[in-house]
């Protein structure tokens, strides 16, 4: 989850809206424009290609690839590019309209939208095989059983920490293995001078991205927000501001705020994602990172983020033949890694791409330890109640962090208020 989280929760809310209007649409387009080049990959033609990266402009490293994609399946790609929202919005039209693209990535909390609108095929559809994508990166793409996407990568979070403040307070990363050893280091920190913690407690969906890894680390489930592991993962949070080890921004922190703090030189840990790392090698500083710890010790699962390839519904089934080359392309081992590099660092969702991509970063092995523990925010089935549920998460824990309510009755109130709101 890049800085378009917020973006995303906004697209994602606007396609469960258009839902129904869009169930069983598909796409007319190919089957009378010369420009489509139709659906045998012998005579060539144009397929198209939609994705969320504006920044990578014709001549980048990533449209180089999406070409040679292309042409490696015989065809030419016209690609563009979306912003998140625009993006989503844009193939809930073209759906409407039978203008869909032949491949789209898309943030992966939208995919369980686009599958209720009948906007995509499965992969089973596609002809693509799935079974050697790692089954908790999957299940974001998976509706009722079945997969509509897979992912390219995932990125997730972790804790980043300022190797020379926890030296001077004689902490040991490695011995952080479970939330009481983490106080502990915090404590420590907190004594020797310094910030111990910040984090991103903003009330939006990156509020709730941050706070997901805590709140499954205690073993709670987001369809019991007010569980008694859920009400223990606000109050640590609480514990933090109250003990003065995080900042009262904290509580209006976006990721990008909150690692601008850690990067001042004066925190002890924060948490943030692995598209920071490179950040981090930069700084004026010693750092490294390490798992976000569960309650009770083993790596928290963190939220997934990173887009996923689907094929949106054609008219013509015989271009998936060729859509199925492209994505076969994009998602080999070697082609993981390429995505990885170039969007620094998407983790590969398969074993193989996993060894490949540690082969050329050993140093990174902790992402991928977290991205193995990592979690679909849409997994378990929640869909497209996802973003219901996590607007009143959310919500409860800038209540219990402001002091406008106790973390217990927060959480009671956003589990009413989640009920409701989807009809359980």
């Amino acid at each position: 989850m890049r800085n378009t989280s917020t973006k995303a929760a906004v697209a994602f809310a606007t396609a469960a809206l258009a839902a129904g209007a869009l169930a069983g649409c598909s796409s007319d387009a190919g089957s009378d424009d010369a420009s489509s080049g139709g659906g045998d990959a012998a005579t060539g033609g144009t397929y198209t290609w939609w994705d969320p990266y504006p920044q990578h402009e014709d001549g980048s490293d990533w449209a180089n690839r999406v070409q040679a994609c292309g042409d490696e399946a015989g065809v030419t790609i016209e690609r563009t590019a979306y912003d998140t929202t625009a993006l989503t919005n844009q193939l809930l039209l073209s759906a409407q309209e039978g203008t869909a693209p032949d491949v789209v990535l898309l943030d992966n909390p939208a995919v369980s939208t686009m599958a209720d609108t009948g906007a995509i095929i499965t992969m089973d559809e596609l002809g693509f095989d799935t079974s050697d994508i790692d089954e908790n990166l999957l299940a974001a793409g998976v509706v009722d059983g079945v997969a509509y996407g897979i992912p390219i990568g995932a990125n997730t979070l972790a804790l980043y920490y300022n190797k020379e403040i926890l030296d001077a307070a004689g902490v040991d990363p490695s011995t952080i293995t479970d939330w009481d050893s983490l106080n502990a280091a915090l404590e420590a920190v907190d004594g020797a001078g310094s910030r111990a913690i910040t984090f991103a407690g903003i009330g939006t969906e990156e509020g709730s991205f941050q706070f997901l890894p805590w709140f499954w680390g205690a073993g709670a489930d987001l369809t019991e927000l007010n569980s008694a592991a859920g009400v223990e993962a606000v109050q640590l949070w609480v514990d933090w501001l109250d003990k003065g080890w995080a900042p009262q921004s904290a509580i209006q922190n976006s990721q990008n705020t909150a690692w601008e703090e850690f990067l001042d030189g004066k925190t002890g840990f924060v948490e943030n994602g692995t598209w920071q790392v490179n950040s981090a090698a930069e700084a004026g500083f010693e750092t490294g990172y390490i798992t976000i710890p569960a309650k009770d010790g083993g790596a928290a699962p963190a939220p997934t983020g990173g887009e996923f390839v689907m094929a949106p519904a054609q008219s013509d089934s015989s271009r998936y033949e060729v859509t199925t080359k492209i994505v076969e392309c994009m998602t080999t081992p070697e082609g993981f890694v390429e995505t990885a590099d170039t969007f620094a660092y998407y983790i590969p969702p398969t074993a193989d791409g996993q060894a490949a991509f540690l082969e050329e970063h050993p140093d990174l092995s902790v992402w991928v330890d977290a991205v193995k523990a990592a979690k679909g925010r849409t997994s378990d089935n929640l869909g497209t109640d996802y973003p219901l549920i996590s607007e009143q998460l959310w919500t409860a824990v800038q209540a219990a962090m402001s002091g406008a309510s106790s973390a217990q009755d927060a959480m009671d109130a956003a589990q009413d208020a989640a009920a409701a709101a989807t009809g359980e």
